[in-house]
């Protein structure tokens, strides 16, 4: 994308004129912040941002897994800011979504330009078959590099952990950690995802059956003590909101949202730690809009961008940025994590073993 880029600012003097061609949008944001530089008049730095705004204009392709109405907020965030970009939406699943890129991959046009889905095991997917680009953000200042891929094709953009939701008129022993899960306390009063059809399940059966004191063992005696397996988290939080299960695994702000709508549930960070899905962003390869993709990419993880994602009602990624009531700072949160390249080279194998273990 080229870009025509005029009127270069000086000391409050007469203007000399400068045209050139600007070929991304990491070098039209420096040439405006040495202008700024030049004269800090807050008439100037109003006016720069104005043209800098006015030179992004187009459309990019989003798909994501986010439901609809959060990555709403985002977007009508990130056009306050860029109002004459216009972001386009597909939404599904992710295991969709991947579906969807791969086959347009192999049709030879990925109509995507930005990816916004569940985990970094996901994108590690997408990596391999050399679908995104490299994008090292100028907003990584505050975000734990546990959550940036080393080669900068994706990054988080939230923490979601998994916990433990229980209904508060139905059990009076409250669990302090997921092994207190396989106490005869809980028999029969439990529920979790199936790592079948959720992402984040998945990752947490991956995560958890390579975690000290858990492993496949853990999964066999929830077994044992009568565990429901759903499908999704959604299954999850209105059986125990509902009241048909006392207790569940469940993604932290599912509960967090249904205890502050008036549900009688309460949210268990683990003792042990807690598994956590940051929902990466990455560009795709060889999209024609890259210029838009990046200032999309760098507003999400922009301290405004994290401050919405705040009042949306997750943890924000970047340290410093307050976070909703309710939840822990991400500097509170003892990860639960494993190596990611492992991971993903054994997801398809760990479902397996699931499968049969609940079938």
């Amino acid at each position: 994308m080229k870009k025509r880029f005029a009127a270069v600012l000086t000391a409050g003097l007469a203007v000399s004129s400068l045209v050139g061609c600007q070929n991304n949008y990491s070098e039209t944001t420096a040439s405006a912040s040495e202008q700024i530089a030049d004269n800090s008049s807050e008439a100037v730095l109003e006016e720069t941002s104005k043209k800098v705004s006015e030179d992004l204009s187009g459309s990019i392709t989003l798909y994501t897994s986010q439901p609809e109405e959060d990555i709403q907020v985002m977007i009508d965030g990130f056009n306050k800011k860029w109002p004459d970009i216009q972001v386009d939406v597909f939404r599904s699943g992710t295991e969709e979504v991947v579906s969807k890129v791969l086959a347009e991959k192999e049709a030879g046009d990925v109509l995507a330009d930005v990816l916004l889905v569940a985990d970094n095991v996901t994108f590690e997917t997408l990596k391999e078959q050399d679908l995104l680009s490299a994008y090292e953000s100028p907003e990584l200042e505050g975000i734990p590099e546990i959550y940036i891929d080393k080669d900068h094709m994706y990054v988080g953009t939230k923490v979601i952990t998994t916990g433990i939701v229980y209904n508060t008129e139905l059990t009076e022993n409250i669990p302090a950690g997921f092994k207190d899960l396989t106490n005869e306390a809980y028999k029969d009063d439990l529920i979790m995802p199936s790592p079948l059809y959720s992402g984040a399940a998945a990752y947490n059966l991956g995560v958890l059956t390579r975690t000290e004191g858990l492993g496949w063992d853990y999964y066999q005696t929830l077994k044992y003590n009568g565990v429901v397996v759903g499908k999704g988290n959604g299954s999850v939080q209105n059986a125990v909101v509902a009241g048909e299960q006392a207790c569940g695994l469940l993604a932290d702000y599912m509960a967090i949202r249904s205890k502050n709508d008036g549900a009688p549930v309460e949210f268990v960070y683990p003792a042990e730690g807690s598994p956590a899905v940051t929902e990466p962003i990455g560009i795709v390869k060889g999209t024609d809009s890259e210029d838009l993709a990046k200032a999309f990419v760098d507003f999400v993880l922009s301290e405004e961008g994290q401050a919405l994602t705040a009042e949306i009602g997750y943890t924000p990624i970047k340290s410093g940025v307050e976070v909703p009531e309710g939840f822990k700072r991400i500097d509170e949160i003892t990860p639960l994590t494993w190596d990611t390249k492992e991971l993903y080279q054994n997801r398809e194998a760990d479902k397996e073993q699931f499968s049969q273990m609940f079938q």
